[in-house]
């Protein structure tokens, strides 16, 4: 797999709004935010390309952690009560821009739908 953005904000060679870390997952603030809340949450122990390189039997605890990550930093952030919204991108058409799999978490305003 290519050398991505996310791979050196996990390293902490570019630096990013940390607002969550463990171990195994790292969520921070995106730079070009679609929402007043807009956080990006990545895994930082394994780079998956994107979900169509997802297989439950291997990927079953790091999903959940992502998802256990994405209510703890909503509730951080505010808007675990009033709402959000969970992203996952899978390839260009989808508007992925990271080839790293990483969750949009979106909140702090009425969202729309169809989402675009």
């Amino acid at each position: 797999m290519a050398e991505t953005i996310f791979a050196k904000i996990i390293r902490k060679e570019i630096p990013a709004n940390i607002v969550f870390e463990n171990d195994t997952v790292l969520a921070f603030k995106d730079i070009n935010p679609q929402a007043p809340v807009h956080i990006l949450i990545i895994p930082k122990t394994t780079e998956i390309e994107s979900a169509r390189d997802l297989k439950s039997e291997n990927h079953s605890k790091l999903l959940g952690d992502l998802f256990d990550v994405a209510n703890e930093v909503a509730k951080k952030m505010g808007v675990f009560e009033s709402g959000f919204r969970l992203v996952l991108n899978s390839g260009a058409d989808s508007g992925q821009e990271v080839p790293h799999i990483h969750l949009h978490l979106l909140g702090g305003r009425k969202l729309t739908w169809p989402p675009g």
